[in-house]
């Protein structure tokens, strides 16, 4: 059962009990543990939280190109709108080198990564690297794909698209380079955008420049796009729903409004503590959230964030698994301080 159990309409991607485990030399590693969320056609799912949280092995779980350390159950079904063949598929049901998955990768489910320094290949032309995903997915005419690279070019915003398509990554801007591989992302009109952490190591201007570009593209294309980020301002501007993870659980889950003005579990608090804010006092230190995230081996059953949280109930909070507990049909939380309010799920 997710946050959206009040919505009527299908969504395009539904992901279901979520785990992902990493054999190390120290244990088990379980670095996404149940997680569940739904993605609607259209719309924005902000996925929030530290370093170390699991927000990136869950992004890519969807369309499979984790490490091979990475051992995935639960469900992710998609429900295309375009094809019946690629309608209430599992995804994570697929091989991950096979040819279904291979065929979604970009032309249904396209990724922008993390690192745009790292992203392209340093071997071939922004151009040619384009024009791979049309090649592959929409066209085999070589023109007509140069075509499209070019009026993606354009569309994201780059100038003088026929000069910088025969140039290469070194030769761009680490803004350009972003905007490039939004280009790529969306070159064959993606119905899901996965966007991890779009605007790391860019300037506030040009940071401001990609999201706005990133919702104008959305509006044309109808897109839905999965956000993840640790930036709660970039969250604030380009999200409908938000779900908060920390330490491979979604500890809290509404839409941005309500995650916003009225926060409930101690770790979305912190979060919203940190941000500074126009008008504050300078002088005045920003709140920080003490400690760190912990190593996800061995834990026992408790809540991960109890040696952080100020209100945490002693001989509650570190004696057993937090319930998942639904202060509305579209807001729910795993903490026990709100465990009376609804029947919890232990999961």
């Amino acid at each position: 059962m997710t946050t959206q159990a009040a919505r009527t309409e299908q969504p395009l991607l539904s992901v279901q009990d979520l785990k992902i485990r990493i054999e190390t030399d120290n244990g088990v590693m379980q670095a996404v543990d149940g997680v569940d969320f739904n993605i609607y056609k259209g719309k924005t799912l902000g996925l929030v939280g530290e370093s170390g949280c699991g927000k990136s092995l869950t992004s890519r779980s969807i369309i499979s190109i984790n490490p091979k350390e990475c051992e995935t159950t639960g469900s992710a079904v998609y429900h295309s709108e375009s094809e019946k063949a690629l309608h209430n598929l599992d995804l994570l049901s697929l091989p991950p080198t096979g040819k279904r998955i291979r065929s979604i990768r970009g032309r249904k489910i396209a990724m922008i990564f993390q690192e745009p320094m790292t992203a392209f290949s340093p071997m071939y032309t922004i151009g040619n690297q384009i024009m791979e995903a049309i090649l592959i997915h929409r066209t085999k005419d070589k023109k007509k794909a140069k075509k499209i690279a070019l009026e993606m070019l354009a569309k994201v915003g780059i100038s003088d698209q026929e000069k910088r398509f025969d140039q290469y990554p070194h030769e761009f801007s680490g803004g350009m380079r972003q905007r490039a591989m939004i280009s790529m992302a969306l070159s064959c009109n993606p119905e899901l955008l996965i966007a991890d952490e779009p605007t790391t190591a860019l300037d506030v201007t040009i940071q401001a420049q990609v999201l706005e570009l990133m919702r104008e593209l959305q509006k044309e294309l109808g897109m839905a796009i999965l956000l993840v980020t640790h930036d709660l301002g970039i969250i604030a501007k380009m999200c409908d729903e938000v779900a908060v993870m920390y330490l491979g659980k979604i500890v809290e889950q509404a839409p941005v409004k309500e995650i916003f003005y009225n926060p409930k579990h101690p770790y979305t608090k912190g979060l919203l503590k940190s941000m500074p804010r126009l008008g504050g006092n300078k002088s005045k230190r920003l709140d920080s959230i003490e400690g760190a995230v912990p190593m996800p081996i061995g834990l026992p059953p408790m809540c991960g964030f109890y040696d952080r949280c100020k209100d945490r109930i002693e001989g509650v909070c570190n004696t057993k698994a937090v319930p998942k507990t639904h202060i509305s049909d579209q807001h729910s939380v795993r903490c026990f301080l709100y465990e009376d309010q609804s029947e919890g799920e232990s999961q």
